[in-house]
């Protein structure tokens, strides 16, 4: 069992934690929110914690295949407002702050977020790790190849477990150097990988436990579903939640999700089967 100390909030991982996307980005591939106003972003907050969400997740700047990177400034202004507004509303909820700039990284948790999510794992920014250190809080670290923009560039694996596997030894020694002491793993589904990739990272998901760190994995609504189905991101409920539910038996300890509801619905349901 893993803890998690959230500047003094403790998460307890004695079970399968649920985390919400909350994207502010207008070119988000499925939820719009801030094209909505900030109001409508708490909105859907407010729905994503009344359906037992245990993390919201604030990303500022999209990093979906082929994305243009925004400034520091630009996601500031995008995701401290709604820091602040769900921590004043919310004064007892944990947030995440998915970014890989180590600078909006200072600033939002100073405004209240609780962990930083870098999908880039210090890559895109050297600061990042000594600067996550300094702030004391839970780091997501995150396997990706190069950057949003030309990622899928870099798909080449000769052994794509054993590689993203190695990648996680040098991370963990890395932060560890640095200072963190809670950093949580991330096999960055769809990232610098092909659906394949997906698939086998998937099913060996529980080769990624040797390393003693809680894992997190974000499947919801990827092309690895909807491109496989035949379908569009708007029908890719049904998928997620199958391939959630692999993800917790294969010994994901957080899901990031776009559907709070469904997912939680899973952990009950594998709670009363292991049980049983």
């Amino acid at each position: 069992m893993y803890t998690l100390n959230c500047k003094g909030k403790l998460l307890v991982l004695d079970k399968p934690l649920v985390m919400g996307i909350l994207n502010v980005t207008p070119d988000s591939f499925y939820d719009r929110h801030l094209s909505k106003g900030v109001d409508a972003i708490i909105t859907h907050a407010g729905k994503m914690i009344s359906e037992g969400a245990d993390i919201l997740d604030i990303g500022g700047q999209s990093t979906k295949p082929g994305s243009q990177r925004i400034t520091i400034e630009e996601e500031l202004a995008r995701v401290l407002p709604v820091i602040t507004l769900l921590q004043q509303k919310y004064p007892g909820l944990v947030l995440s702050i998915d970014t890989y700039y180590a600078e909006v990284a200072t600033a939002a948790v100073n405004a209240g977020a609780d962990i930083v999510n870098d999908i880039s794992g210090g890559d895109m920014d050297a600061a990042m790790l000594q600067t996550v250190a300094a702030l004391q809080v839970p780091y997501i670290c995150m396997h990706m190849r190069g950057t949003p923009e030309k990622m899928q560039q870099n798909t080449n694996y000769d052994d794509v477990v054993k590689e993203v596997l190695d990648y996680f030894i040098e991370k963990i020694a890395a932060c560890t150097v640095a200072g963190i002491k809670d950093v949580i793993i991330d096999p960055g589904f769809g990232f610098a990988k092909t659906i394949q990739h997906n698939f086998t990272l998937l099913k060996n998901l529980q080769a990624f436990q040797m390393l003693n760190k809680p894992i997190l994995a974000g499947l919801s609504r990827k092309g690895t579903i909807y491109k496989t189905l035949g379908i569009t991101v708007e029908e890719a409920l049904n998928g997620t939640t199958v391939l959630n539910t692999l993800v917790f038996l294969n010994g994901a300890a957080i899901v990031r999700v776009h559907d709070v509801k469904e997912a939680k619905e899973i952990i009950t349901l594998l709670d009363s089967y292991n049980k049983a």
